[in-house]
């Protein structure tokens, strides 16, 4: 018995990657058909605003507190406490943006996806526009992936402005570090290459985090207990993916920006 469990959960894992990269594939011709539904997009971006805003708030400054507080630490500890501003912004930019997006995206916006395109299915929505000729990846995946890049942009964006100005009061009114100090070195070892390979990271996660949760959604099956399982394993996939690529963005972009 456990000979033939073994196979048949390997053949399960490889046509759940082809599906994925299938839909993957479906997307991306979608992606220029038109129309493009433009009130759907929107509407979803809200929606995923109004699901990750909070969180992002509450798990920003917890990583604002523990990344750039240690890091001005070891700086007034070797007499660098003037270069704070350029620790926050490199903490900021490369580590905690990126990685804050992570949680966000695949712990609240992809579950979300996950858990609307799955109660579709289990409906029987899903197949009924299929019938009626209307496709669902053209009318329902794109404008979640599209509407997910774009709050995953944002929330990467909110997210480093929030550990440059948490680093700056950390800085100043904790540490005792000048404002001028802390401005001036802002741009020290952080520039542009920096700031649009953050972007990219975080344009990517919420990419493969909405395809990730829209192929689980639209292959729920048994009922709204499926669904309930698909939403748990959207949140371990998409970790899982988004971990992957952001190792290694991390590592082409130390490449790229050195030389």
């Amino acid at each position: 018995m456990t000979t033939h469990t073994k196979p048949s959960q390997a053949r399960a894992a490889v046509a759940a990657i082809g599906g994925l990269f299938e839909l993957s594939f479906d997307t991306l011709r979608a992606l220029g058909r038109r129309p493009f539904h433009w009130r759907e997009a929107l509407g979803q971006a809200w929606f995923l605003v109004t699901v990750a805003f909070v969180p992002t708030l509450l798990v920003a400054l917890p990583f604002t507190v523990l990344v750039i507080f240690t890091l001005n630490i070891l700086l007034v500890e070797f007499g660098a406490a003037d270069l704070s501003g350029a620790g926050a912004a490199l903490g900021s930019v490369t580590q905690i943006g990126p990685l804050v997006t992570v949680l966000i995206v695949a712990g609240a916006g992809a579950t979300a996806i996950c858990a609307d395109l799955g109660a579709r299915t289990i409906r029987e929505e899903i197949d009924a526009m299929r019938v009626l000729g209307i496709d669902p990846v053209h009318r329902l995946v794109v404008p979640r992936v599209v509407a997910s890049c774009l709050v995953a942009l944002l929330l990467n964006g909110m997210v480093v402005a929030i550990g440059l100005v948490g680093g700056f009061y950390f800085s100043v009114y904790v540490q005792n570090v000048t404002p001028g100090a802390y401005v001036s070195s802002l741009t020290l070892v952080t520039g542009l290459p920096e700031v649009i390979l953050s972007e990219v990271k975080a344009g990517l996660f919420g990419l493969i985090a909405a395809l990730v949760a829209s192929y689980r959604g639209l292959t729920v099956s048994g009922g709204p207990k499926g669904v309930g399982t698909a939403v748990n394993e959207t949140v371990v996939y998409a970790f899982v993916a988004l971990f992957a690529v952001n190792v290694v963005l991390t590592a082409v972009g130390v490449k790229v920006t050195a030389g």
